[in-house]
């Protein structure tokens, strides 16, 4: 296991959001990229970036954001949120992302999942595993999906994803 800092981004915005509440809005930095570069200045090397909004809406509305942020830092990027098809996994690999999570997708469409290993590898794959009370939460931690985390924990180490990110929302933004 290692810790990757991470930047969530709502409305162009570096933020944190208790207990995924999209109504409890603590603003970290106006301006991700410059987030990023504190980072960077730190020692990291990678850092774990959520399009918020991308979860919220099913379509990633941040990249402009993270390929400013693969541009002008030196760290990897594993970026997360919205990502619910391949033209989207490829076109945030075309902007130089390192790996991509995906959440949402994983319950709802398991054939994406399979199918996004097959176009850029587990080792470039996050399986994105966000709960509430072990339940899988999916579409921006809104939604319950009936599945429990450790099922779908164990499913997607043996569909090939050489990466897990786990979230327990009860606890995520209280320190």
């Amino acid at each position: 296991m290692y810790l990757l800092p991470a930047i969530d981004i709502l409305g162009g915005k570096a933020v944190r959001l208790a207990k995924g509440d999209y109504n409890q809005v603590t603003v970290y930095n106006d301006d991700p990229v410059a987030q990023a570069r504190v980072f960077e200045q730190v020692g990291a090397q990678w850092v774990h970036v959520v399009d918020l909004d991308g979860a919220r809406s099913g379509v990633p509305e941040n990249i402009a954001i993270v390929e400013r942020i693969v541009h002008e830092t030196s760290l990897s990027v594993e970026i997360g949120g919205g990502i619910r098809s391949l033209e989207t996994l490829k076109r945030l690999a075309d902007a130089g992302a390192a790996r991509m999570v995906l959440g949402t997708a994983l319950v709802n469409d398991p054939e994406l999942a399979h199918a996004a290993i097959a176009a850029v590898g587990g080792d470039r794959l996050t399986a994105g595993i966000d709960a509430k009370g072990g339940e899988v939460a999916v579409s921006g931690w809104i939604e319950g999906s009936g599945v429990a985390a450790a099922d779908l924990a164990r499913a997607m180490g043996s569909a090939g994803f050489k990466h897990i990110v786990y979230t327990d929302i009860a606890r995520d933004g209280m320190q």
